[in-house]
């Protein structure tokens, strides 16, 4: 199954709220005839943008090729929460990779939040970035687990988290199924789709040429790279593969490590005065359930909702009825609200929930498996790419010593397995344990 077209219709962003309130991009040309770049790189997301951007800036003649349109996967989809640190807390990545690497780690997730901050100020994003993600606790022994996380970053980081109680967090999250948590007034939300569309205008007007609708169809290795689509070629000294979720059988070194999920979210109708019983201050919200839910309001007054569960790579007859269910346990008095846009995504996981930062050959790099963090990391991941071509290797080679398993079962089974693991634990999130 290819999942590039799989859900979706061919060449257009799917029916989702972000592309109803995206940006006016015309479309980029196919890529036609032989091509000579010195960096072609396969994804039009997050990662192959910022990549295209950096390396632009400094001379570099880059080709961007998306089978579809730039931030058309998970980049253009997501919940927008642009997270502080990475995908795993401190402790568990203490526990993982040490002390110092764990810092390490944290400093790099710091200046990717930050880079995309500063992205959207020098290239005029207009992407409606506002600050704040609270973490909500669904029992007191969670909650009293997010207080102790937010201790030991201020003791160990210096990093301030507001710890809320009860009382506290209803004020902000007026919902019966929270119990309390965190408030990171640092992490910010945003306009995903706006965010990817703003740094495709970046790119090229620092002179990337992005080609869009261009299925990569073969790459054939070598001293050069060659890059064959289904009506052009592209001929690289150095290939990047920034193609997440998307990737199939593009890599198969990559694809062991990096598996994709498919995850869904809702647009309401706007709520008007009603938004203050979701919401009463506009930040971000994410729970500490396996199958997390992940909300906040839009700028048109609209409760953005992604959650619920689906196994296997095509998405569910009914997004709505899929994310329903767990908004309506979050929000009882929501349970009928009008819902005028759903949408899915494919976003790509691995092992350990860390990103795949990866040195394939000496002119082929990877970057992917953002496991839901992707709003910084991927920016970041290009960014890095880029200083790795150039002989900046630090930031990248930190990333590349993280430890990345392969998936167990090989391709044929990686898939059931996953159905199996994620049905355990939606359903240690029901009993919960």
């Amino acid at each position: 199954m290819n999942l590039l077209f799989s859900n979706d219709t061919r060449g257009a962003y799917p029916q989702s709220w972000y592309a109803a309130t995206g940006l006016d991009l015309p479309s980029f040309p196919q890529v036609e005839g032989d091509q000579r770049v010195d960096v072609c790189i396969i994804g039009g997301g997050f990662t192959g943008l910022s990549a295209a951007l950096h390396l632009s800036e400094h001379g570099v003649r880059v080709a961007v090729v998306d089978a579809h349109r730039v931030g058309f996967g998970a980049s253009g989809r997501n919940g927008g929460q642009l997270g502080s640190g990475q995908r795993q807390d401190q402790q568990v990545l203490e526990k993982m990779v040490g002390q110092d690497a764990a810092r390490q780690m944290w400093d790099l997730g710091e200046e990717a939040k930050q880079l995309v901050k500063d992205l959207i100020a020098r290239h005029d994003i207009e992407c409606h970035l506002k600050p704040g993600i609270a973490w909500a606790g669904t029992s007191a022994g969670s909650v009293n687990d997010l207080h102790d996380y937010a201790e030991h970053m201020q003791r160990g980081y210096g990093y301030a988290l507001e710890t809320l109680d009860r009382d506290q967090f209803a004020k902000i999250c007026p919902s019966p199924a929270y119990h309390g948590g965190i408030l990171d007034m640092d992490a910010a939300h945003l306009h995903p789709l706006r965010l990817a569309q703003g740094l495709a205008k970046a790119a090229a007007k620092a002179g990337a040429q992005i080609f869009e609708n261009s299925l990569v169809t073969q790459v054939t290795p070598g001293d050069t790279v060659t890059v064959q689509t289904e009506i052009g070629r592209i001929t690289a000294d150095h290939l990047i593969y920034a193609c997440n979720g998307y990737l199939g059988g593009l890599n198969g070194e990559v694809a062991a490590r990096v598996m994709p999920i498919n995850n869904f979210v809702v647009a309401t109708e706007p709520l008007g005065e009603r938004a203050k019983e979701v919401l009463a201050r506009d930040v971000a919200i994410a729970d500490d359930l396996f199958v997390i839910n992940y909300f906040r309001l839009s700028h048109d007054g609209r409760l953005l909702f992604g959650g619920g569960e689906s196994y296997g790579y095509r998405f569910p007859k009914d997004i709505a009825a899929t994310v329903r269910k767990p908004l309506s346990k979050i929000y009882p008095h929501l349970k009928d609200v009008k819902i005028d846009y759903t949408w899915g995504g494919t976003l790509a996981i691995t092992m350990k929930r860390m990103p795949h930062i990866a040195r394939i050959a000496p002119n082929v790099l990877s970057a992917s498996g953002y496991s839901g963090h992707g709003v910084g990391n991927a920016v970041q991941a290009g960014k890095l790419l880029a200083e790795a071509l150039r002989g900046q290797s630090d930031g990248f080679d930190a990333y590349a010593a993280l430890p990345c398993p392969r998936f167990p079962g090989g391709p044929a089974l990686r898939s059931p397995l996953l159905t199996l693991a994620m049905t355990w634990f939606a359903l240690r999130d029901r009993l919960g344990l």
